[in-house]
C-alpha cells in the first residue's frame, strides 16, 4: 500500500481516537496527537480553532451522546494533503447502532493535513442527526 494512503488512514485513525477518548487526560493527549496546534474543526454546529476549542466540541458530543462511539464507515479516500471519509455514531454496548438499526448521527468529513500528518482543518457534514442536535 502506498505511503500516502497509509498517511490518510493514520490521520483518520488518530481522529477517531480523539473523538472516542473519554478521560480528560486521554482526550487532551489524543487531540494533541491528531491535530496541529492551530488546527480547526467546522461543522454545521461548531466552528472552532485550536486544541481547547476542539476539546470542548468533543466533550460536548460525549455529554450529549453518553455511551456512544464514533466509527468509520467505508474507506478513507485522499490525495495531496486532503482526505475524506464517512462515519457514524453507534452504541458502545456491543457496537450496535441505536434507533431501529440506524445510527442517531452520521456524517462525512474532509480533513487537511500538515507535512507531519496532523490535522490542520476538518470540514464536517452531517448526513443524519436528531432534530434536537
Amino acid at each position: 500500500m502506498p505511503a500516502s494512503t497509509d498517511r490518510y488512514r493514520t490521520a483518520v485513525a488518530r481522529y477517531f481516537e480523539a473523538w472516542n477518548a473519554r478521560e480528560p487526560e486521554a482526550l487532551a493527549r489524543a487531540i494533541a496527537t491528531a491535530w496541529a496546534p492551530q488546527g480547526s474543526y467546522t461543522d454545521p454546529l461548531a466552528d472552532v480553532r485550536g486544541l481547547e476549542g476542539i476539546t470542548a466540541v468533543i466533550a460536548a458530543a460525549h455529554a450529549q451522546f453518553p455511551g456512544f462511539v464514533f466509527r468509520l464507515t467505508g474507506a478513507v479516500d485522499g490525495h495531496h494533503d486532503t482526505a475524506r471519509f464517512s462515519w457514524e455514531l453507534v452504541s458502545e454496548a456491543g457496537g450496535a447502532s441505536s434507533g431501529g438499526g440506524s445510527a442517531p448521527v452520521a456524517g462525512s468529513d474532509v480533513i487537511t493535513l500538515d507535512p507531519d500528518g496532523r490535522i490542520t482543518s476538518v470540514l464536517g457534514f452531517l448526513d443524519r442527526a436528531p432534530a434536537a442536535v
